[in-house]
């Protein structure tokens, strides 16, 4: 069995995509600028931690030194680093498999953490290239205990899409594991799939496809 997606709103979501669910493209660790790391340290709102990695995303898709061919590797590795040092992997791991965590033992989930990365890394780094300029409006937060939803839009000349960032606070500091847009959440998105995966294959396949990276979204859904 292969499940397919169709688009949301095509090009649309394919600029979402590119310029803000890099968030799931995430896996090399290197450094980054100082004044990113510095700015870490503070006490921070839900906002300011989204703001911070959007801003210097940005940054990077915008620098013209980066944007030659001969540097594509070291800018995708700038952006996927920027935005691994807030993206809590395991929390969005939980959440896409639901039931199916509470089964796995440690080292199974540890596995699938890092198979999920992968992943989620090779499926959306190509997406990148599709920035062109877009800017995102922050319209407001919301907090209940350690979770919150920051409510954004990404606005270009031709669209405006609503883009929503769930995040866990952790150790002091906001993390995302969740990206809402245009109503459709990446985490219910993978839910739905892995859950008719392992229902009529095995929890073994999954993880076989997610390895193969024939596992896709499913079509446009409203969030939770």
């Amino acid at each position: 069995m292969h499940l397919t997606l169709h688009d949301v709103r095509g090009g649309a979501w394919r600029r979402v995509a590119a310029a803000s669910a890099l968030a799931a493209s995430l896996v090399v660790v290197i450094p980054v600028p100082n004044t990113l790391r510095a700015q870490e340290d503070k006490t921070e709102t839900p906002t300011e931690a989204v703001r911070m990695v959007l801003t210097e995303v940005f940054r990077i898709l915008e620098d013209p030194s980066l944007k030659p061919p001969s540097r594509e590797a070291e800018r995708r590795h700038l952006l996927e680093d920027t935005i691994a040092r807030r993206f809590d992997y395991r929390e969005m791991s939980k959440r896409a498999l639901a039931s199916h965590w509470t089964r796995l033992t440690d080292a199974e989930r540890e596995e699938f953490v890092d198979v999920f990365k992968g992943f989620l890394s090779d499926r959306y780094a190509g997406k990148i290239e599709g920035y062109s300029g877009e800017k995102v409006q922050y319209l407001g937060e919301r907090l209940e205990g350690q979770f919150a939803e920051v409510r954004t839009k990404l606005v270009s000349n031709k669209v405006e899409i609503p883009m929503d960032y769930r995040l866990i606070k952790k150790n002091r500091r906001w993390y995302a594991y969740d990206i809402i847009a245009d109503g459709v959440s990446l985490v219910k998105n993978y839910r739905s799939q892995f859950d008719k995966i392992i229902g009529s294959e095995s929890y073994e396949e999954l993880t076989k496809r997610l390895r193969n990276r024939t596992v896709t979204e499913e079509a446009k859904k409203k969030r939770d």
